[in-house]
């Protein structure tokens, strides 16, 4: 069964709703996952979604920061929502698809917004950037991780914050006194994958050596002159469902319409 996913930062669901319908009558992904919602639960727009045939929702959401959400055109069977380092900041939503879906063998889909850390890449000046490292060294013993590792079927996509690769960046050499690119970081994100076994799906389809985005500042005047992006939205797999992506795009024009967020989105299609 072919399966896609999309996820997407997409800076306010309400605000960005207006690309939000462009998009799923356009691409029509099987789920879409978004991160920084900035919405409390009641106050997202559940009929907007329902109307473009997303009849099934499950969002941890917040007051004004923020907040995932988990959109499909299929039922789950269960869904779930977990915190991190103390805090209940809603950064984090799960779903079980599995024969009510049409699948013979249920995959479980995870859907973060990681810290994005702050400016000052110092834990001991700056505690955005703490939490940040504290939420890494949390993610590794995570479930999902545990899961993954021991032979679940996972997938595990979002606005992960970290832009791990040399090429995920516009200049490694001048990132890596910057957030999201800084050795301990990237070092941390590591430990993560190596915990699950995650199978980067995004990478299968792109080599390491090619330049690869997601995110694109709002301070450039000309973001797509300069093109100074990171790739901070990331699609993994769990080693069960290796081999199971079949298709990759980052719709990088999408940073360029209407009112856009700074991120755009990336679809996954899975033979499941």
């Amino acid at each position: 069964m072919k399966f896609s996913v999309a996820t997407w930062n997409i800076n306010s669901v309400r605000l960005r709703m207006p690309i939000v319908r462009s998009f799923l009558r356009k691409h029509a992904p099987d789920v879409l996952c978004l991160q920084e919602t900035k919405c409390p639960d009641e106050n997202f727009p559940y009929k907007d979604f329902r109307k473009l045939g997303y009849e099934y929702i499950a969002v941890h959401g917040q007051k004004g920061y923020h907040g995932v959400a988990i959109v499909s055109k299929h039922p789950f069977s269960k869904s779930g929502r977990d915190s991190f380092c103390g805090k209940q900041d809603a950064r984090h939503v799960s779903a079980v698809f599995d024969g009510d879906a049409g699948l013979s063998t249920p995959v479980t889909l995870q859907n973060f917004y990681i810290p994005a850390g702050g400016d000052e890449p110092d834990p001991r000046i700056n505690p955005k950037f703490a939490h940040k490292l504290d939420f890494l060294d949390e993610l590794k013993s995570y479930s999902a991780c545990v899961d993954a590792i021991g032979g679940a079927r996972s997938i595990l996509v979002g606005d992960l914050n970290v832009a791990p690769l040399e090429h995920d960046v516009w200049s490694h050499k001048q990132m890596l006194k910057v957030v999201s690119h800084t050795p301990i970081e990237v070092e941390k994100f590591a430990a993560v994958q190596k915990a699950g076994g995650w199978i980067d799906v995004m990478r299968g389809f792109v080599p390491e050596s090619d330049k690869l985005y997601t995110w694109w500042s709002y301070r450039a005047q000309d973001w797509a002159a300069s093109d100074r992006g990171r790739r901070l939205d990331h699609v993994w797999t769990s080693p069960a469902l290796k081999g199971a992506a079949r298709e990759m795009r980052v719709l990088r024009g999408a940073r360029g319409w209407a009112r856009p967020s700074d991120h755009v989105p990336v679809i996954a299609v899975f033979d499941l």
